[in-house]
């Protein structure tokens, strides 16, 4: 079976500009000595992926888990082009469609509805005119949020927002689709009931790479758990596995604070 997705020896460096500071007498040292040094930038390497390995095949949902910081988001940023690697390869086979804040592209002023028809033509670009009205009325419907559809945006609880984002991120299938926390805010029931269109949309095509604290998500979600530690990947394999070792790293982490 040929993967969907394709990394190899994927690593990602950041320049961080340094501003450091000078005494007027390392200032005059440096202008007599080295003049130019005084003004040249300094960088500080930032290591966020290290020699990342892995593929992804059709139909496997795999979770990305790890302390905050340890390089899960940017990793989903590279994958999605948003990054260019320092070194290594990424090969995509198909379209991505990833998905990092659900309020992006929302105005608040907007009801509902309006949102949905804008979100649409975010989400899907080049979706024709009839197919779009056709995925906004089923994803209306399936947020079951009844008559509030029509009221504006900004009137809407955190349960309410989730509600229409997920429902139409979650309408049409994709061949990889990265969702980055995006389950959080959603109510347990609605939550449930997400999950199981999500996985009847990798069902019918594709593959899912899904990050997320929760635990229970991951478990319940996921065939497939990737623990990154320290930008690296520590373990690729059995989702109650990966949690384990994922308990034991932040144990241990916390008794070396």
């Amino acid at each position: 079976m040929t993967p969907i997705l394709s990394v190899k020896n994927l690593n990602l460096v950041f320049k961080l500009p340094l501003r450091e500071s000078h005494s007027i007498r390392d200032a005059f040292t440096k202008i007599a000595s080295s003049p130019w040094e005084l003004f040249a930038p300094s960088y500080d390497r930032l290591h966020i992926a290290k020699n990342m390995n892995f593929d992804v095949f059709p139909g496997e949902r795999i979770g990305l888990l790890g302390v905050n910081g340890a390089g899960k988001t940017s990793l989903c940023r590279c994958i999605a082009g948003m990054y260019s690697p320092t070194r290594g390869s990424i090969d995509i086979q198909g379209e991505v469609r990833a998905i990092f804040d659900t309020q992006v592209g929302i105005h608040p002023e907007l009801t509902g509805r309006e949102n949905a028809q804008l979100l649409v033509q975010f989400l899907f670009p080049g979706i024709e005119n009839k197919a779009a009205e056709e995925l906004v009325k089923d994803s209306l419907e399936f947020s079951e949020l009844g008559k509030f559809v029509d009221a504006p945006y900004k009137l809407y609880s955190n349960g309410m927002q989730a509600r229409l984002c997920l429902s139409l991120i979650s309408a049409r299938p994709s061949p990889l689709l990265i969702l980055d926390e995006v389950f959080d805010g959603a109510d347990l029931f609605f939550r449930e009931k997400i999950e199981n269109r999500v996985l009847d949309m990798i069902k019918k095509s594709g593959a899912v790479i899904f990050v997320s604290h929760s635990l229970e998500q991951l478990l319940k979600v996921c065939t497939r758990i990737l623990l990154i530690n320290k930008s690296q990947i520590v373990f690729d394999g059995d989702p109650q596995q990966a949690i384990e070792l994922y308990k034991n790293v932040k144990a241990h982490d916390s008794a070396a604070n």
